[in-house]
């Protein structure tokens, strides 16, 4: 699996069949998960707690930190698809919304309107 050839359809089923398999269902109430979210975040922070803004940048250039911190990333993307899931969102066109509100709100000088 790679990113551009992996849909967020695929992964949203991979997600939810992990899901099913265990009968996890009942603890996967959309407080639950968002909160198993915040844990997850608070955790991909703790790789960049204390770093300059310089040794953040470096982390992808060491494997083990980088592996570690890409983890951590699934993780939170895990949760995203679970919630995603338990509210029936469509991501795609909820993050396409989001980034037409974001480039009202924040313009880029020099760039044209898509």
């Amino acid at each position: 699996m790679n990113d551009s050839e992996t849909s967020l359809a695929e992964l949203r089923a991979m997600v939810r069949r992990f899901v099913d398999e265990r009968d996890w269902q009942p603890y996967h109430a959309p407080k639950n998960v968002c909160m198993a979210l915040a844990v997850e975040a608070a955790e991909l922070m703790e790789h960049f707690q204390w770093l300059s803004i310089e040794e953040s940048r470096q982390v992808a250039r060491n494997a083990q930190k980088r592996a570690a911190v890409g983890e951590e990333l699934a993780d939170v993307l895990c949760y995203c698809l679970a919630l995603a899931n338990e509210l029936d969102l469509d991501l795609a066109s909820t993050f396409e919304a989001k980034m037409r509100k974001n480039r009202l709100k924040y313009p880029a000088p020099n760039a044209s309107d898509d």
